[in-house]
């Protein structure tokens, strides 16, 4: 069978949801994101694209700083309220049952039961007709210490973390298919790794 033609959209899925902690103190806000992306290495560059009705988009424009919190199963409620209740009007934190935690460089808090936070610095703002793109670089990233192996691996496999497809949220498979550079290794390379690999389970 064939494709079929659609009118052009954002049918780029699925796509990572995460929980971006903003604002200071009685300001400090939760929105769910799932426009969100790697865009450097070097130093390490995100974005959010937040639509400029939101809330947390004036307080962004504000104080030019966040935090992206990874997202899990065990967070699927608190992602989803944030994601449709207005912190204008709600506190957000309280609400969804969720801890604030002080960050090490920016000025907004983490989410606490997150099992992974980037703390990031707004570097410059791209606006566009329905939404605005916050360029920021990562400045700190903090995860839970039960993540990490003992051969300091963070195993990110073990988080229980979920992602955004096409309006439905979804666990992401703990089958590994492949690593990087898979399809090039040596029959060696390849016998080690899966041994490595039945090591740890």
């Amino acid at each position: 069978m064939g494709k079929i033609k659609l009118n052009p959209g954002t049918m780029l899925n699925p796509v990572p949801v995460v929980l971006v902690s903003c604002g200071r103190g009685e300001e400090a806000n939760l929105i769910t994101i799932a426009w969100t992306g790697t865009v450097n290495s070097e130093p390490p560059y995100t974005y959010v694209s937040v639509r400029k009705d939101r809330h947390s988009h004036g307080i962004l424009s504000k104080e030019k700083e966040f935090v992206i919190n990874l997202t899990t199963k065990d967070l699927l409620y608190a992602t989803d309220f944030c994601g449709v209740k207005s912190g204008a009007s709600v506190d957000k934190f309280r609400e969804a049952g969720l801890t604030k935690e002080p960050s090490s460089i920016v000025g907004c808090p983490m989410v606490a039961e997150s099992p992974v936070s980037l703390e990031c610095k707004v570097r410059s703002v791209h606006e566009f007709p329905t939404h605005d793109m916050f360029l920021a670089e990562i400045v700190a990233v903090q995860v839970r210490e039960e993540l990490m192996d003992k051969s300091g691996k963070l195993r990110l496999d073990k988080a229980g973390l979920i992602c955004f497809n096409h309006g439905e949220y979804m666990a992401v498979g703990e089958e590994v298919l492949g690593g990087f550079g898979f399809s090039v290794m040596k029959p060696s390379t390849k016998k080690r790794k899966q041994q490595e690999a039945k090591n740890k389970k």
